[in-house]
């Protein structure tokens, strides 16, 4: 199955430019972030002062034996632990709350995009990658915004305020920490492409399993029915291990990463503690500078540990904000004009095909339209027949303007329909497609689709020009009823039913009915054909259909193959002239002169 594209990998550098996109979406909540940062500093400041207060605590208090100094140590020690703790709170709380706040606005803004991309967009990518990349992507953007990023600032707050306090603590020992440095940073800077390109493939491999779970689960019927559960779980269990082998790897990089890092510091601060273990003995430096100087350099070393994990973190929230980047700068194949022109007033729906040539773009060497022309007059009644892969659907597509054509033009009552913005065009139509889609809500939410503003009474009604109220009644809950994903708990005739009280509701200028009454029994068949008799009067209808005797009363009926016209007329007229029209007749009618 098509993916979309995986974009190449790009020096570490340029992949955390991608967190700078993030600035748009914190920026609205800037005095949240500025007064997180200020409660960052405050704490950040308290665990240094605690290191002064320790030397001053063995020194004075323990050295001189007094313990009146001693129980003002200790309390001293106490009020900067209250304000530590506050501190921490006011932190922790802002900065968690704006990272909840811009992952929300995130999903939002993917989700606001998603829904303007064109068909030809989910053509060629899995509706699971993108479902991966709305939930799973945001979410380790939230890790960063809502803690990562904290923990990067406050301590490298703490490192910086650490090795200063160092150096006025003791010079030569500093000296001797910082020769460690070298050995590691070159680690991070070695393994950190190597994370992050891991975490790329992670999230991809993610985002796969996302797509397979999404389709089984969303085909379970077909999945049961056809005996398929063991080569669906066989294939699952495989991406899942797939998914695994990736974190693993990924997981196994940081691991050695932090590890060295561990080794690396804390081996020096060993050395350093013999070292200075020894001034103390000769009498150059006190115990509690020694206390000190260790209790900074746990401080830095312990900060710059945190900073190496947080790295990761931010290593693979820029491969997420790529993802979700590249899905951002997906631009709709249809888009408004830049002054789009305004709907007739009324809409007549006088529809015009203009030599139409289509490729659709999951193939783009086969013609789905060839050279397609015809004119349908306000008010009129078309039916288009033919066989299946003629192009019948395709002509509703280009006329709601799914897609464009790549040839020729289509006008609605004479203006160019790029012309209007694509929902005010949408919204002069009524669509009953031969698939219904049901929503997971109630029966009357379902049939309001088609009109939100339309109050219960012209719910009710809607369903009863479709015989929907014959049954929505005798659901537990009558209208507020949940139908269930996609409408599980329906037959196929009900949902139809759903859908074309739904078009009805809408009341279009143009109505569109492909199959639409395919999925129903004769019984139903008769009385939704009467409902939609009656919803198509004086406006212009296409009808699609592969049975012909639900054609029989259109104006004309339009015979397509291979993307082309092959004849044009009434039911009887066709019957005369033979062709392909006859021949699918004969096959559907015992008697097709005695129709005729």
């Amino acid at each position: 199955m098509a993916r979309g594209p995986n974009l190449p990998d790009r020096p570490v550098s340029r992949e955390y430019r991608r967190l700078i996109d993030l600035l748009r979406f914190v920026g609205p909540y800037r005095w949240q972030v500025v007064g997180g940062t200020f409660a960052l500093l405050i704490s950040a400041s308290t665990v240094l002062a605690l290191g002064s207060g320790m030397r001053y605590l063995v020194d004075r208090g323990f050295g001189l034996g007094d313990p009146g100094i001693l129980d003002q140590t200790v309390l001293a020690l106490f009020a900067v632990t209250v304000i530590m703790a506050c501190s921490t709170y006011a932190r922790f709380f802002l900065v968690t709350w704006v990272g909840e706040r811009v992952v929300a606005d995130v999903r939002k803004a993917v989700f606001d995009h998603i829904v303007r991309l064109s068909p030809g967009f989910f053509e060629v990518t899995r509706t699971g990658e993108v479902i991966s990349r709305l939930t799973t992507d945001t979410t380790l953007l939230q890790t960063v915004v809502g803690s990562s990023a904290s923990i990067a600032l406050r301590n490298s707050i703490m490192m910086v305020g650490a090795t200063v306090m160092l150096f006025i603590t003791s010079p030569k020992l500093t000296g001797l920490v910082f020769l460690v440095i070298p050995f590691v940073v070159a680690p991070i800077i070695i393994y950190g492409r190597k994370v992050r390109k891991l975490s790329r493939l992670s999230q991809d491999k993610i985002a796969e399993v996302s797509a397979d779970a999404s389709e089984s689960l969303y085909g379970i019927r077909t999945v049961q029915a056809f005996a398929h559960e063991n080569e669906d779980r066989a294939r699952f269990a495989a991406r899942v291990e797939e998914a695994f082998d990736a974190a693993r790897d990924r997981i196994r990089a940081r691991a050695l990463l932090t590890g060295l890092v561990i080794l690396l510091i804390f081996g020096a601060i060993s050395i350093v503690l013999k070292i200075g273990g020894g001034d103390v003995l000769s009498g150059d430096i006190s115990a509690g500078q020694l206390s000190a100087f260790v209790f900074y350099a746990i401080v830095a070393a312990g900060s710059l540990g945190a900073i190496t994990e947080v790295v990761g973190d931010l290593q693979r929230a820029a491969g997420a904000m790529e993802r979700i980047i590249e899905l951002l700068n997906t631009r709709p194949i249809i888009e408004a004009p830049a002054s789009p022109r305004a709907l007739p007033h009324p809409v007549t729906g006088r529809i015009k095909f203009d030599h139409v040539t289509f490729f659709y773009p999951s193939r783009p060497e086969t013609k789905a339209l060839d050279d397609f022309s015809l004119e349908i007059a306000p008010g009129e009644t078309v039916a288009i027949v033919g066989p299946s892969g003629a192009g019948k659907t395709t002509v509703m597509q280009l006329l709601m303007r799914f897609y464009d054509p790549d040839q020729g033009r289509i006008t609605l009552d004479g203006i160019d329909v790029k012309d209007f913005a694509p929902e005010e065009l949408r919204g002069t139509m009524g669509l009953v497609p031969q698939d219904p889609v049901i929503f997971s809500t109630s029966a009357a939410e379902n049939i309001r689709y088609g009109r939100p503003d339309a109050d219960d009474a012209a719910v009710r009604l809607a369903a009863d020009a479709a015989h929907a109220s014959e049954f929505i009644d005798r659901l537990p809950q009558g209208f507020d009823a949940h139908l269930g994903e996609r409408g599980v708990r329906l037959s196929g005739g009900q949902r139809q039913r759903i859908a074309i009280a739904r078009a009805v509701l809408r009341d279009p200028a143009l109505l569109l009915l492909d199959e639409a009454t395919s999925a129903l029994d004769a019984e139903s068949e008769q009385m939704v054909q009467a409902a939609l008799d009656r919803a198509m009067e004086n406006r212009t209808t296409i009808v699609i259909a592969h049975r012909l005797a639900t054609v029989l009363k259109a104006d004309r009926i339009v015979v397509m193959d291979k993307g082309r016209i092959d004849a044009i007329g009434t039911h009887a007229e066709l019957i005369r002239q033979g062709g392909l029209y006859a021949r699918l007749a004969e096959l559907q009618f015992d008697q097709p002169q005695a129709a005729a």
